[in-house]
């Protein structure tokens, strides 16, 4: 007999990791200031997470407006 469909989800593209690493970006942002893309992944320890997690949750943090970049090309909170 088959294995039943796995059960539908809510959380769409994101799981609930990315809402914990934005919350990072943004403390790190908020505690630092403007920060290149480099520096801040270096402050939330990025090099450890699962490769493609920081760009995920900092592209995620951009669209939802909590970070935003400087007219110098920095992150910084908004």
């Amino acid at each position: 007999m088959p294995m039943p469909p796995p059960k539908p989800t809510t959380e769409g593209s994101r799981d609930r990791g990315v809402a914990h690493e934005e919350r990072q970006i943004v403390k790190a942002l908020r505690a630092n200031g403007p920060q290149s893309p480099d520096e801040l992944a270096a402050l939330v320890g990025a090099p450890y997470w699962e490769k493609g997690r920081f760009e995920r949750a900092l592209s995620f943090a951009l669209a939802d407006g909590f970070v935003h970049r400087t007219s110098e090309g920095s992150l910084a909170t908004s």
